[in-house]
This record gives C-alpha cells, structure tokens and sequence, in this order.
C-alpha cells in the first residue's frame, strides 16, 4: 500500500493510571508510512504510564483533571470545555477512547458526532457495559471477543465498525481471558482505525 499524501490528525484520550496499552498500539501502527492517521495528541485525566509514554514517543500530551467537584460518574462539564477547546485548536479530526473510563455527555458526543471511536471488550451489541470478561464466563458464552465502535450519546450502542472473537477455552478465567481479548483489541484497533481515517482523508 502506498504511502499516502495526508493524514488524519487523531487524539487519543486516556483515564486513571492504566498503561495505555491500546494507545501503545495505536502509536506503534502510526508509525508505518501507510498508515491514514497521525497520533497527534494524548489527553490523560492524570499523569499515567500511557501519558508518561506519550510525551517519550514525542506526541503532545495534556493533563486535564476530571472531576472538579462534579462527583463520582457525573458529566464533567470544565472538563469537556477544555477538551473540546483543546481538539479544535489543535485541529483534531478523530478521537480514539483507550481505557477511557467516564462519562461523555450528550453535547460533547453530538459535537464530535461520527467522530469519537471506542473498543469495548465484548463481541457488541452483547454485554454492553462493564465487567464483560466475568460476565460471558457466568452466562456461558461459548464466544468473546472485543469491538471498535462509534460512540454515541446510549453507552457502547454506537455502530459497530468492527469486531474481532475468539472461542472460550474450559479453563478460562476472568483474568486469563482479559488478556487474550487485550491481544485481539491490539491488532483490531490500529486496523479500524487505519480504514476509518483514510475514507475522511480520501473523501
């Protein structure tokens, strides 16, 4: 595949302290002079390992707190303004949510409509929300897996743009299949990502 003339500019927006393995990814896959989009920005809510990545790998990388009085699982609404101010002064075009764990608001999400990815480990529309590895193990899924979607203002109930599974194996845990679906979203991500970009960069 050639190398093409233009990219996509992309932030990737992380929470808590996780290592940002996804955005790892992401930012490995950037680098292939194929690849349609750019990884230009990281936002954390707090100085994780992926934002301590980030800034090593030379990508800008912005701290902004989430919380500020709002409550635990409330809308953000300082944190949103910044963002949003941040995207667009940086003329982002994508944003990719990698282990982004709060809550985006209804105006935020109709601002950036068709424009903010997800990956949710589970094979949607099943087990939307969270604990999805101990919940297929209790319902006895034979099947998981992990899959990209647009995010929308209903909680993982965006068009699925991909999805990637694997078959339980007997002795699965909770733990040991959390893994092995973080392996699949490592390679799905990058790919959906790469074909997304490329129709806005080519449209």
């Amino acid at each position: 595949m050639r190398a093409i003339d233009r990219r996509c500019r992309v932030a990737v927006l992380l929470s808590g302290r996780g290592r940002g393995s996804n955005l790892r990814a992401l930012v490995a896959a950037s680098r292939a002079t194929e690849f349609s989009a750019s990884i230009d920005l990281v936002v954390g809510t707090s100085d994780s390992d992926g934002c301590r990545f980030a800034r090593a790998e030379g990508i800008e990388t912005v701290v902004i707190p989430y919380g500020n009085g709002s409550g635990v699982g409330k809308i953000d609404a300082v944190f949103e303004d910044e963002l949003d101010r941040l995207l667009r002064s940086r003329s982002i075009a994508l944003v990719c949510l990698a282990g982004f764990m709060r809550i985006l608001s209804s105006a935020f999400v109709d601002k950036w409509r068709d424009c903010i990815l997800n990956i949710h480990p589970s094979l949607l529309p099943r087990l939307r929300g969270l604990d999805t590895h101990r919940r297929a193990l209790a319902a006895g899924h034979v099947e998981h897996g992990c899959s990209v979607h647009i995010v929308t203002q209903g909680l993982d109930m965006g068009r699925v743009l991909a999805s990637s599974p694997l078959t339980i194996k007997s002795n699965d845990k909770p733990e040991s299949l959390a893994m092995r679906v973080l392996e699949l979203e490592h390679r799905l991500y990058p790919r959906v990502l790469d074909r997304y970009a490329r129709d806005i960069v080519l449209s």
